[in-house]
């Protein structure tokens, strides 16, 4: 894929405790990235995905991930990641992540990872909400999003988009 294949994309800056003694992203602090980018994307949707009461409604738990590394990030350089969602199972909803230095372009990161949607109490995974499936589907496929109020489910649990370039951590 290209950045330009995906609709959304926020950015991030490269912290210090994040590198390893050379300065180099340590290979673990790109899952904590691909979840910024997670958060950021469903923010943008107008969900907040950590919101207690919503979390009754749609939650996720990570079944599986691959990352390829493809070029070192530093402490300070500015990444943006671009995010998106393939496709959506029954309970799954598979996504894939690039990440490239917004100063050179370089790609520094592929990412496919695959998400269900939990339910904590039961301890199983559930399907995904259909008002879910329908405000994803129409974002991923025409760049709209539908307003929460035609979302009963998730009415509850919406908060304001910051909007897909408002830099999350610069």
């Amino acid at each position: 894929m290209t950045a330009d294949e995906f609709r959304f994309r926020c950015r991030i800056r490269v912290r210090w405790a994040e590198c390893d003694a050379q300065g180099i992203v340590f290979n673990g602090a790109y899952f904590s990235y691909l979840e910024v980018g997670m958060a950021a994307y469903y923010r943008n949707l107008g969900i907040a995905l950590y919101d207690p009461e919503g979390r009754r409604h749609f939650d996720t738990a990570t079944v599986k991930a691959t990352l390829e590394y493809i070029s070192p990030a530093l402490v300070d350089d500015v990444l943006d990641l671009y995010w998106r969602v393939d496709r959506i199972g029954n309970s799954s909803i598979a996504t894939r992540t690039e990440i490239y230095n917004s100063r050179s372009g370089d790609l520094v990161l592929k990412a496919e990872v695959i998400h269900v949607d939990y339910d904590s109490d039961a301890g199983t995974s559930r399907p995904v909400p259909d008002d879910l499936r329908r405000l994803i589907e129409t974002y991923e496929a025409t760049g709209e999003i539908i307003p929460l109020d035609d979302l009963p489910g998730l009415r509850g649990v919406a908060r304001s988009p910051e909007g897909p370039d408002m830099p999350v951590d610069v």
